[in-house]
């Protein structure tokens, strides 16, 4: 018999941790409660059910959600029909064990689960019972992979400018450090008929950038998709209404020269690409099995800096990996030197559960990471600064957002701040009236800062 829930307005409060990935599902769990009639709060307290949807990279990102758990229980007490669940990745990897150890926690979630959350919700609702779903999905024949990123979701969180389409979930690359695999599975494309029309629908609700996600998106289609991501890169482009795109991540390995030329060839494809480097040291590259050599990835990198001047590059980096010596990471040190990156992401090294690395020797002290982790950030400090400097003085295009996060509105000409990026990802704030939103914008730059530029309408030569 189908359980019944109350159709009484609810409220939802959702706490995203993580990837780019995890953004979009949460999207996606909104639009699915919605038929539950929950409605998004930003206040916890007012919620009816809060939802963790979780990452576990890291050490550090997993503990978070075990802090935002251990507050929620004065909550939980203060409201015992409060609802508490987990998604995610956290939830993927404790799966049950998460209920024994949280007895305020309610419902718990996987990676491939996302799409059974009403009917977990309305067996808490209606059964007052715990409930856990964790089991794989190995292809999107058992329809879980489509149902969710084909569900009518997009109303929730418009009008705005742009949205994320995720393209694909899991990876098949088993780095030696990397949990994912254990968490999201194998890699698994969209029918890219799929993820065309989900963007199709995006920009007939005035979505005008899109950004294609997965952990490893320029290995799509090589699962026995039907199309390869250049391709799918290119029909995205074509897609009307649709005024920029862009991609992450990127493994050094996947790069072929055809999504290098697409750069050129491709006027609505930013100028930037995330390309984590990870090591600048080959034996480290190799014990991490990321199947590069530092040597590989700069001939990758600088190959796309002579064909596209302006594009930026980002990256991620991991210091303190188990083995690491002083002279490994100072290759490190001399490789983001030598490129030059727009901005880094970096961490230190965390051991995680089932990785080939967590039983490697030579595993490093907290301290030996925290030096190396803050001398590496100094460094990058500096380079993103004088490459935002840079800048000063140059007209270029920016797709406005919305209203700036960091500036107020301007006492003496009551005009707001709004914000927006440039093909290269360089965030831009500049003073201007909001019908300036969701349109490309030519301005000038002003003046840098460091993780942002400051600019003027118009060309004002």
């Amino acid at each position: 018999m189908e359980l019944q829930s109350d159709r009484k307005e609810k409220y939802l409060f959702i706490e995203t941790f993580g990837c780019q990935m995890n953004e979009n599902d949460s999207e996606r769990i909104i639009g699915l409660l919605r038929h539950l009639n929950y409605k998004v709060t930003d206040n916890p307290d007012m919620a009816d059910m809060v939802i963790l949807n979780t990452c576990s990279i890291r050490g550090k990102a997993e503990q978070k959600v075990y802090s935002a758990l251990g507050r929620l229980k004065r909550l939980k007490s203060a409201k015992p029909g409060l609802i508490v669940g987990v998604g995610g990745c956290v939830a993927q990897q404790q799966g049950e064990r998460l209920l024994r150890r949280v007895p305020h926690l309610d419902v718990v979630f996987g990676t491939h689960n996302i799409y059974r959350l009403p009917e977990l919700v309305k067996e808490v609702e209606v059964r007052k019972t715990k409930v856990a779903a964790t089991g794989f999905s190995d292809s999107i024949d058992e329809g879980s992979f489509e149902y969710i990123y084909t569900a009518d979701w997009t109303e929730v969180s418009l009008p705005r400018v742009k949205a994320s389409v995720t393209i694909m979930r899991g990876c098949d690359n088993f780095c030696s450090y990397c949990i994912v695999p254990y968490v999201r599975g194998r890699e698994l494309s969209r029918k890219s008929d799929a993820v065309l029309q989900e963007i199709n629908r995006l920009s007939e609700n005035g979505i005008k950038e899109v950004m294609l996600v997965g952990q490893n998106v320029n290995s799509y289609g090589n699962d026995g998709g039907d199309i390869s991501f250049p391709e799918l890169l290119s029909r995205v482009c074509m897609v009307e209404g649709i005024k920029r795109v862009r991609f992450i991540t990127s493994h050094p390995k996947d790069m072929s020269e055809e999504l290098m030329e697409l750069f050129g060839h491709e006027e609505k494809l930013c100028r930037h690409i995330h390309l984590p480097l990870q090591s600048g040291s080959n034996e480290i590259l190799e014990k991490m099995k990321r199947g590069y050599t530092r040597e590989d990835y700069m001939d990758r990198v600088f190959k796309l800096k002579r064909l596209y001047p302006d594009i930026g590059i980002t990256t991620d980096i991991i210091v303190g990996f188990p083995g690491e010596s002083d002279a490994d990471f100072s290759e490190t040190m001399a490789s983001i030197k030598e490129i030059g990156y727009d901005n880094i992401f970096s961490f230190k090294y965390s051991s995680r559960p089932e990785t080939l690395a967590a039983s490697f020797d030579g595993q490093l002290p907290e301290q030996v990471k925290e030096e190396r982790l803050a001398a590496l950030q100094e460094v990058q400090t500096e380079i993103t600064f004088n490459r935002n400097r840079d800048m000063i003085g140059k007209v270029t295009d920016i797709l406005v957002e919305g209203k700036s996060k960091t500036a107020e509105v301007s006492a003496w000409t009551g005009i707001n701040q709004l914000a927006g990026r440039t093909s290269c990802n360089r965030i831009v704030n500049l003073a201007a009236d909001d019908g300036y939103i969701g349109k490309i914008t030519s301005v000038r730059i002003e003046s840098a800062f460091q993780n942002s530029l400051q600019a003027s309408l118009g060309n004002n030569n």
